[in-house]
């Protein structure tokens, strides 16, 4: 059953492109969290998403959001590229493709009969507010789309 507003975000905890760990319940009772679960780096609509987050920082911060970028690449491979872009939000490692299924931000098969990649996160933006529940969830089928920016902006407005 679909994660939907109200639920409680499940927990996780990964490692970023540092190799630091870092759990969901790191910013409870501190901050919003703006989780946004992405395909694979060094792809084209994964760059523009991204890179439209970095250039959204500004506004993130000011209504007290932490940002969390989550795929199934290593974190070397964030690492990289993070660097390549200058993003400026924490990148995590789903590499044991733990915490995708459990959001239901997982396709079985990525791509099928072009890539046949078992196991990718699907393009999903959810916004868990300072007590740990879902206060926006969406979960993109095609990976070309990108989630609704203005939508994940006004549920931080809500929070306050």
């Amino acid at each position: 059953m679909p994660l939907k507003t109200g639920d409680v975000a499940p927990e996780f905890t990964l490692k970023n492109s540092n190799i630091e760990q870092v759990s969901l319940s790191d910013f409870k009772g501190k901050k919003n969290v703006v989780i946004l679960f992405f395909p694979l780096v060094n792809t084209a609509v994964c760059e523009k998403e991204l890179c439209s987050t970095r250039d959204s920082m500004t506004r993130y911060n000011d209504l007290n959001a932490e940002v969390l970028a989550i795929s199934v690449d290593s974190p070397f491979a964030h690492k990289l590229w993070a660097e390549k872009h200058g993003f400026n939000f924490q990148i995590l490692s789903d590499f044991n493709k733990e915490v995708a299924p459990k959001y239901e931000a997982f396709y079985d098969v990525f791509v099928p009969g072009k890539l046949d990649m078992n196991g990718v996160a699907k393009r999903s933006a959810f916004v868990v507010d300072k007590e740990g529940k879902i206060a926006y969830a969406e979960v993109l089928e095609n990976p070309g789309d990108e989630p609704d920016y203005d939508n994940i902006v006004a549920a931080l407005e809500k929070l306050g």
